[in-house]
């Protein structure tokens, strides 16, 4: 029992849950990562134990590869014939489990016998894979279709209420005559909402149940999986995944207006009408489509995702960081913040609220006075500009037309920071009240999405985030100046890490990322840049005094790969090259 005690904590082990947790070697008093396998010894090894294991001259044919290559481990399970014996092969003519000793008895005289390790591990691995496939595929896409069908369940009350206001709207000049053709139009209108919403809630039932049979069927393969009886496994048969339920859009009425005319009641106020339109079926992404052993990018990612997927496959990071341009910005005191305008202009703000749209020549072409603060303007793919007014709690919008308009009002939250997704179009605003703090996710027409505000354990993750951006895997990246951390949850909002510099006194200002994954943040402390990989560990400080860079407050890359870098005590703006 302690034996497979032992394998099973191995197991849990071998999918890092944090982005700083290692294997530790498995050799006694050995404290070092865990880099390799020996897998006739299935021991756990790091560079210096593997070189030792191979010297002794009685291991020096056993196969060690990269921990990653690793065979997985036979249970320990006792022959049932010869209870001294451990079974490790597979007479493949009984397909039973077999000790070294079966083989001479004479029911399996001439049969044909295969390694059960070996077996196993196969058999592991497709289990492994139809568990990878419901966590990656099925769940996800079963989450999507019911969050589109409560979508659809909210826009159907907003069209109806859209409707009601119409119909009254209407009336209101001959509200005489109109009392009981408003009354019957209502009723008919209560029916039909009344049919959609109790069929939205019928699909929304069975892709809960759906949902509910996918994850008792994981909890049952990793039953089989965690199964010390071999035999039990060898006889599993592969689950078959029923497909995803098909659900319906639903199809709403429209109200048609009546015109005004005394001998025509019902013809003024117009009638609801019902389309005869057959429901369309909600898209369900056929699975080779997402899963080939690794998951393709999902329906809502942009085009320009596919864009920067493909200039990723020829990048990497530079040996050295080159400087392409520099141009000073009138009307700023210093660069606190820029962003990226996809007509090939930025804008750059200062800490006096100054905010200056220019081309990428630093030449002005509009300013505009805001209330002021960090990161707190963004661009969307519309090229509308969103940014924060925190004194009056609103979030401001202006148009190509330069029209300006109070996009979302936050109530008791002043808005911070703002960051315009490129993958969804959502809006990211990094929000206090009092001594909280919250980042919250609005959609591209300012409903409320999604609040984040403590991690798992029930702790406030944020203090004071005033930058803020997402990464290409949809991760969003918190600057955090009072918690002097990167503060990264997933698009779930479950916390990832959190990036402290671990040698020295760490004050985050501005913060993005590029098209490989990697996150770039100003410290005030060190005045340099630090380039942090996706899953947060420390890669280098990629600006430095060398580069003549002394007080960075502000970065942003364009769609060319290039790093925008702004400085605190002047209005000069230094354009970098740091890949390849």
């Amino acid at each position: 029992m302690k034996i497979m005690e032992k394998k099973i904590t191995l197991f849990k082990m071998d999918i890092p849950q944090r982005a700083q947790h290692f294997l530790e070697c498995g050799t006694e008093e050995c404290d070092r990562n865990c880099e390799f396998y020996c897998n006739p010894c299935h021991q756990r090894l790091c560079k210096q134990c593997r070189d030792e294991h191979l010297k002794r001259p009685q291991n020096k044919n056993h196969e060690v590869v990269l921990y990653q290559q690793h065979k997985r481990q036979l249970p320990v399970e006792k022959c049932k014939i010869h209870p001294t014996k451990d079974v490790d092969m597979l007479c493949e003519e009984c397909q039973v489990p077999v000790c070294s000793k079966c083989v001479t008895q004479q029911n399996h005289r001439g049969h044909i016998f295969t390694d059960l390790e070996t077996i196993y591990a196969k058999k592991y691995a497709i289990f492994q894979e139809e568990i990878s496939k419901i966590h990656q595929y099925f769940l996800p896409i079963s989450k999507d279709l019911q969050k589109e069908i409560k979508q659809d369940a909210a826009e159907i009350k907003h069209i109806m209420d859209n409707i009601r206001t119409s119909m009254k709207t209407e009336g209101e000049t001959l509200k005489s005559l109109v009392d009981t053709v408003i009354s019957e139009n209502m009723k008919q209108l209560d029916q039909i909402e009344q049919s959609l919403l109790e069929d939205l809630n019928t699909q929304d039932k069975t892709m809960d149940d759906y949902i509910t049979y996918l994850n008792n069927l994981v909890k049952e393969l990793h039953k089989c999986l965690s199964s010390t009886e071999t035999q039990k496994l060898m006889s599993e048969k592969k689950p078959k995944i029923p497909s995803i339920p098909e659900t319906t859009k639903p199809v709403t009425p429209r109200f048609t207006a009546g015109q005004y005319n005394k001998s025509d009641v019902t013809k003024l106020l117009g009638k609801i009408q019902v389309t005869n339109t057959k429901a369309q079926k909600r898209e369900i992404r056929p699975i080779e489509s997402v899963y080939n052993t690794a998951m393709k990018p999902t329906h809502k990612q942009m085009k320009e995702g596919k864009t920067k997927s493909d200039k990723k496959q020829t990048l990497s990071l530079s040996a050295s960081v080159t400087k392409v341009r520099e141009f000073n910005v009138p009307g700023v005191d210093d660069v606190r913040h820029v962003s990226l305008d996809q007509s090939e202009r930025l804008w750059i703000s200062d800490s006096e609220g100054n905010l200056v749209q220019t081309d990428l020549q630093g030449n002005v072409i509009q300013k505009i006075e805001t209330s002021g603060g960090y990161g707190y303007h963004t661009v969307t793919q519309d090229r509308d500009l969103i940014f924060t007014n925190k004194e009056k709690n609103v979030i401001n919008r202006i148009t190509q037309d330069n029209t300006v308009t109070e996009f979302i009002k936050t109530g008791d939250w002043s808005p911070l920071s703002i960051h315009s997704s490129h993958i969804n179009r959502d809006l990211l605003v990094g929000m206090m009240k009092d001594s909280e703090a919250i980042v919250t996710r609005y959609n591209k027409t300012g409903k409320e999405l999604q609040n984040i505000l403590r991690d798992n354990k029930g702790q406030e993750l944020y203090s004071y985030p005033h930058y803020i951006t997402e990464n290409i895997n949809g991760d969003i990246c918190t600057s955090d100046l009072n918690r002097k951390a990167v503060v990264v949850v997933n698009k779930s909002g479950q916390h990832r890490f959190s990036y402290r510099n671990q040698k020295s006194e760490f004050r985050p200002y501005g913060i993005c990322t590029d098209v490989l994954g990697h996150i770039l943040v100003c410290d005030v402390i060190s005045e340099t840049v630090h380039l942090l990989d996706q899953d947060g560990q420390f890669l280098s400080r990629l600006l430095t005094k060398q580069q003549k860079i002394y007080t960075p407050r502000s970065v942003c890359m364009d769609d060319e790969n290039n790093l925008y870098v702004g400085q605190c005590n002047t209005n000069t703006l230094t354009v970098y090259k740091y890949l390849q």
